[in-house]
């Protein structure tokens, strides 16, 4: 009797072993829906899409969503910082200086030009586990928490990537990044 509970334990095991696996072949992890998911609970608007001011404050200008800082939005010299302050944001909350100078969201739009158009999965994925732009270049500046994204699963970081070739492109000439002294001398 003991016997039959211990086989049919197995074959119960098995069987739920199985269907799982029945259900995962074939089934691509990486999906430009579940990145638009990430990139809605990630965060990614927050800096990447341009504020303008609502009826209640500040909110995400979606006519612009994932597009950076906007070209047209140029800075005055940033404010000095003291005492408890190391930070200060920019209006559309896609600039942002501190110890490290001036950084400015990237365009994240597929536009060949100004955005990841010319990017592959490989330099998106690599850029964000290293911190280096294209994955080779300059280092990533602040407040970008890469260093948090880095610990997302490589079918996640595709999944992003893909979805965000999905969305319009949108030619948006963003800043380069500016060394302490430079910003503090404009």
């Amino acid at each position: 009797m003991k016997r039959t509970w211990i086989v049919a334990g197995i074959a119960v095991i098995a069987m739920v072993s199985a269907a799982f696996a029945a259900r995962t072949v074939g089934q691509n992890r990486v999906s430009a829906e579940r990145g638009r998911y990430l990139v809605s609970i990630m965060g990614c608007h927050d800096c990447h899409t341009p504020f303008k001011m609502g009826p209640a404050g500040p909110e995400p200008d979606l006519a612009r969503a994932l597009t950076g800082h906007p070209e047209e939005f140029a800075l005055t010299a940033p404010p000095q910082l003291e005492g408890s302050w190391m930070t200060a944001g920019a209006a559309t909350n896609t600039a942002f200086y501190g110890p490290w100078g001036v950084s400015y969201a990237a365009n994240l739009t597929p536009d060949q030009n100004t955005g990841l158009g010319i990017w592959t999965e490989d330099m998106f994925v690599r850029a964000i586990r290293t911190g280096k732009h294209m994955g080779v270049s300059r280092p990533i500046m602040p407040p970008m928490p890469w260093p948090v994204f880095r610990n997302a699963s490589d079918d996640d970081l595709k999944s992003i990537f893909a979805y965000l070739r999905t969305i319009p492109p949108i030619t948006n000439h963003v800043p380069a990044y500016q060394e302490p002294q430079v910003a503090r001398s404009n």
